[in-house]
């Protein structure tokens, strides 16, 4: 009898309804080869500023990813990446999205050990809040971080602007615009986060992206006298990023795609940066390239691009440059 009871309690916990099983945290779509490659891969960094992706972003990873695995994190949205890296990059192994959608995902085995896995590591767009909220200490944070140094990295937009050590986390109810911040650098809107992932070169900068399309100069400036005001850099930076184009960093910075990338940077904190009064933040200097210029982050110097100041007066931005854009 004990044994023809066993017998059933196993018949039944195979027949258990779906409903009963253990739910899944995260969702998994891989293209290619399901066994994974050992690759040769090299170190390097994508921030891409939003709107159509950089075809030459792409292939730019994939060249140092070495024939290995490719694998895109988000933590919303669909497996779209896979046949679009798959068909820049058919020398892959294999292109795989992994959507986790909150902190029990983001310490699932199965995600760190895909992460570990990986060759290279894209993070998609979408709401950088979700990034902050939920894998912030996590171990899909700490395996990201592990491999910064030893394969590619990129993101765009929401992507991109959590790679830099001080973020916008978004954590309003909708983003801030320039006007909001440049009103008040306190809006409640005017969310911010540190230290997600520490990629290497991007030191004392806080990142945009969208940049001249949703005109951002004055919201990340704002952003800079805030991180001043936290005491988190004497004298912030700031990367950002227009639509359609991507900053390639591997000693000094290129770019590809259609656009410009901004390097921003102030001599000190801001001369009036409070709760509820208007910004004043006079003579931050700006770099822009386009094209063939180039950028050191380490030094912290251009070449081949165009140098200006932009001020914040109560409130207000003008430019030194020639018939006084701020872009």
């Amino acid at each position: 009898m004990r044994i023809r009871s066993i017998v059933l309690l196993l018949a039944l916990a195979v027949f258990a309804a779906p409903g009963q099983a253990a739910k899944k945290n995260y969702a998994y779509y891989r293209a290619g080869s399901a066994v994974d490659a050992a690759a040769n891969t090299s170190p390097g960094t994508v921030l891409m500023g939003g709107g159509p992706d950089v075809d030459a972003a792409f292939q730019w990873m994939c060249q140092r990813a070495g024939g290995g695995d490719f694998l895109v994190l988000r933590a919303t949205g669909t497996d779209a990446y896979n046949p679009y890296v798959e068909g820049l990059c058919p020398g892959l192994n294999s292109v795989a999205t992994l959507i986790v959608p909150g902190a029990a995902g983001a310490g699932d085995p199965f995600v760190v050990s895909a992460v570990r896995n990986a060759e290279a590591i894209w993070i998609a767009g979408g709401d950088q809040s979700d990034y902050v909220t939920n894998w912030m200490g996590t171990p899909l944070q700490r395996e990201v971080n592990v491999k910064l140094d030893a394969v590619p990295v990129g993101g765009t937009s929401a992507g991109m602007m959590v790679l830099t050590p001080f973020i916008y986390s978004a954590l309003g109810s909708q983003g801030v615009t320039s006007s909001q911040a440049l009103a008040d650098p306190f809006n409640k809107y005017v969310t911010l986060a540190r230290d997600l992932f520490a990629v290497g070169g991007l030191a004392q900068t806080i990142g945009d992206s969208h940049f001249v399309a949703r005109d951002r100069m004055g919201r990340t400036m704002a952003f800079m006298c805030r991180v001043a005001s936290e005491g988190w850099a004497s004298a912030p930076r700031a990367i950002a990023i227009d639509e359609e184009t991507a900053l390639l960093v591997d000693g000094p910075a290129t770019l590809v795609g259609a656009g410009a990338a901004y390097f921003l940077e102030a001599s000190g904190p801001a001369e009036a940066c409070d709760p509820k009064m208007p910004l004043t933040y006079a003579n931050v200097d700006v770099y822009r390239i386009t094209g063939t210029g180039t950028f050191d982050l380490e030094a912290w110097r251009g070449r081949g691009g165009l140098r200006y100041q932009v001020s914040a007066t109560a409130g207000v931005l003008s430019s030194t440059r020639e018939g006084g854009s701020i872009y």
